[in-house]
């Protein structure tokens, strides 16, 4: 997958994240971003890698974000591997 097609996955995924005022709580709590911070970052190929990564931590968000924008279960993970920082193994 090239790089601007997962900016555009991952815009979807930031979307529907913003969508979801519990889902975004748990988001803002966990990265410690801002609202400022999120609007900033949405043209910032590596805070929307960190969006993926947030998004694929529960099967059941990747689940309902596909669902929502009627893309394959494995698009987020795809598309975050496509994004900086996406290729590194992390083991934690």
């Amino acid at each position: 997958m090239r790089q601007e097609s997962a900016e555009v996955i991952a815009l979807k995924a930031l979307g529907w994240l913003l969508g979801d005022s519990e889902l975004l709580s748990v988001f803002q709590g966990s990265s410690g971003v801002s609202e400022a911070e999120i609007r900033a970052g949405a043209s910032d190929p590596a805070f929307l890698g960190a969006v993926l990564d947030f998004v694929n931590l529960d099967d059941k968000w990747v689940m309902a974000f596909c669902d929502a924008e009627g893309l394959a279960y494995d698009m987020p993970m795809m598309a975050r591997q496509a994004l900086p920082g996406g290729s590194e193994m992390h083991w934690t």
